[in-house]
């Protein structure tokens, strides 16, 4: 008996090892689920998974149902008969949608009609590039029309404006809504061009008369982001808000406008709103937030003018994500979620039961197929005696005798949070799939533990914050499977920033750095950005400003490149070509002086790519370049 107990345990330890481990080539291969709304009729989830083809460097994209309650999915060709079409009006006669117009003379061809082959640009402001394009004097409008049986012209609500709605780069048909009474279209902008929008966050919440054709602020008063508008069931307007004009990470707070007031429903809670979603009855809203190292569903009650007090309350918890609101079936509500082993999938959860219930299982195979890493929380008390969430993710089939090269992770941001996402690119399941421990901890300027924690990162880029990484790393080195001769740092945005910084400050910690759109330079950062508001308020202002003393502090104390001289480590630098949040000179820059100090260094650039890589073929080649450095360095 006791020779079949130990045969059992040996075959089980067999499959254990016999699993495979998460590569970048099944990374690449996985499915990627976005729930698009449920029926008309309730019974159904509407939702689409994309899945890259590396051969064809791009993604295909499948439509699929599945029943509210869960089930079998069934692929569906059309979705336009399955889902409300929320840019019809309400009352079914028009239709929004938007398109580029058109505004401004830039091009040299067009300023000069006899050069029709001149490829000039000719700029009176800033604004003239961002994220990844070229201003060409085009804007997105926001155009109305009659819905069904007409030729009927479209009508521009926003003629001749140099503006835009949806916003640049990434807003969509969010922006912009019907009144409960057809009678208007409520629009996100930031009415501001050139220069004077570079340097501004101030978005506004504008009304278009449909009889009149006249447009009203409705959010003139506040001078920072007014967004994501909506119209709760009993027809108040709601909105998020940040104050602060310049500052893009500031407290996004739920806006309610009742009865001519406006409400703020989160003022007196200490955390930042992420998206939201009215109950069914008007009178409680749902939201996500970054909350301890996690995302969670929140709800606050709405009292309109009652004495009742206004009261947020946590809804779930877990280390798992809650990403999109997607809508709300009988006692159930339903969502995305991620945690760092799983791309996201839809979930249902039931309010009554306090249950969850998975109803998309698009990568369920390929995951069963896999050893997956361990995830810890682990608590490190920081040098001015604050507690700091630190996540260590351990590889698949973690030996605690052994020894494991260590990873030090540096989030961008700066203020972003650290959650149980689930990256395509810096994916933490990966990393430790291949044979590494990964330490990521959630330093100052994160979501989730408060707005002073988030807040004391501006001005301060190469300060505490960079206490806080040699805290968590030194911390995490003293456990034995740790190999202290074997310490890396990498980072993106922020984070590569943090990796620059680091190399001359770290007394010898690491073995290796990797550094992708890293800001190097804060002189030359701020002169080739294209959101100067974003150095303005992180740095205290320009480099020229000898009598500011957050700004000079900032380009001599924490500017990366005064402290080349200390470098000495091995580094990795990767650059898009078309990112224009952290320019290409960034990457150069640092490269230039690894090379010329004799120092091991890679260049990688991807001249398509923007701040992030996009296209399947360059994310493979991200991937094994970047695993490839660490094996010849670390």
């Amino acid at each position: 008996m006791k020779n079949i107990f130990i045969t059992i345990i040996s075959f089980m330890a067999l499959q254990t090892s016999a699993q495979e481990v998460l590569t970048p080539e099944t990374l690449w291969k996985l499915g990627r689920v976005t729930a698009l709304g449920i029926s008309i009729d309730g019974k159904s989830i509407v939702y689409k998974v994309a899945t890259p083809s590396v051969t064809d460097n791009k993604s295909t994209t499948k439509f699929y149902t599945i029943p509210v309650n869960g089930g079998t999915p069934t692929e569906v060709q059309e979705t336009k008969e399955l889902l409300s079409d929320k840019n019809v009006s309400p009352d079914g006669l028009y239709i929004l949608s938007n398109q580029e117009v058109k505004t401004d003379n830039v091009l040299g061809k067009d300023i000069h009609s006899d050069l029709s082959k001149a490829d000039a640009q000719v700029y009176n402001g800033l604004d003239y590039r961002h994220w990844d394009t070229w201003n060409n004097g085009t804007h997105n409008h926001v155009f109305y029309a009659l819905n069904k049986g007409t030729k009927a012209r479209p009508i521009d609500i926003m003629p001749n404006e140099p503006y835009d709605s949806p916003q640049k780069p990434f807003g969509g048909d969010e922006d912009y809504i019907w009144s409960p009474d057809s009678k208007s279209i409520i629009y996100v902008c930031k009415k501001k061009s050139g220069t004077d929008y570079a340097i501004s966050t101030n978005t506004d919440l504008y009304e278009y008369n449909l009889e009149t054709k006249t447009t009203k602020n409705l959010t003139e008063s506040n001078l920072g982001y007014d967004m994501n508008p909506v119209f709760s069931p009993t027809g108040n307007l709601t909105w998020l808000q940040m104050k602060r004009d310049g500052y893009e990470a500031d407290k996004n707070d739920l806006i309610v406008r009742f009865k001519g007031i406006d409400m703020n429903l989160t003022a007196n809670w200490d955390g930042s709103v992420d998206s939201f979603l009215w109950s069914t009855d008007g009178k409680k809203v749902y939201f996500t937030a970054a909350v301890d190292g996690a995302k969670h569903l929140f709800e606050v009650n709405f009292p309109g003018l009652t004495k009742i007090a206004v009261t947020v309350k946590q809804i779930t918890s877990g280390d798992f994500d809650v990403n999109d609101l997607v809508g709300f079936s009988g006692d159930n509500i339903i969502v995305t979620r991620t945690d760092m082993n799983h791309a996201g999938e839809i979930y249902s959860y039931n309010f009554k039961k306090k249950t969850w219930t998975q109803l998309t299982k698009t990568n369920e195979e390929t995951y069963a197929k896999l050893a997956l890493p361990k995830y810890e929380r682990r608590y490190v008390t920081t040098t001015d005696g604050k507690k700091m969430l630190v996540w260590v993710i351990l590889p698949p089939n973690f030996d605690k005798t052994k020894k494991y090269p260590t990873l030090l992770y540096c989030q961008g941001g700066p203020q972003s949070p650290l959650t149980q996402s689930y990256s395509f690119r810096w994916n933490f399941s990966l990393m430790a799939s291949q044979g590494y421990v990964i330490v990521a901890p959630n330093r100052r300027g994160m979501y989730g533990h408060g707005q002073a924690w988030n807040e004391q990162i501006s001005k301060d880029w190469g300060g505490q914050v960079m206490d806080d990484y040699l805290s968590a790393i030194d911390d995490v080195a003293k456990e034995s499977y740790v190999d202290k001769t074997r310490l890396g740092a990498v980072g993106a945005s922020y984070g590569g920033y943090s990796v620059f910084y680091l190399a001359g400050i770290h007394n010898n910690r690491f073995k290796t750095f990797i550094s992708h759109c890293g800001v190097f330079n804060l002189e030359s950062m701020y002169g080739t950005t294209e959101e100067v508001f974003f150095n303005n308020w992180d740095h205290g202002g320009p480099y020229w400003e000898k009598d500011n003393a957050d700004a000079q502090k900032a380009y001599t104390k924490f500017n990366p490149i005064k402290m080349v001289d200390k470098w000495n480590t091995p580094i990795l630098i990767i650059q898009g070509g078309k990112d224009y949040r952290v320019p290409i000179g960034q990457g150069q820059e640092a490269f230039q002086v690894a090379q010329l100090r004799g120092i091991k260094s890679r260049f990688m650039l991807f001249p398509e790519e923007n701040h992030w890589v996009l296209k399947p073929q360059n994310a493979l080649v991200w991937q094994r370049e970047f695993y490839k450095w660490l094996k010849e360095t670390l």
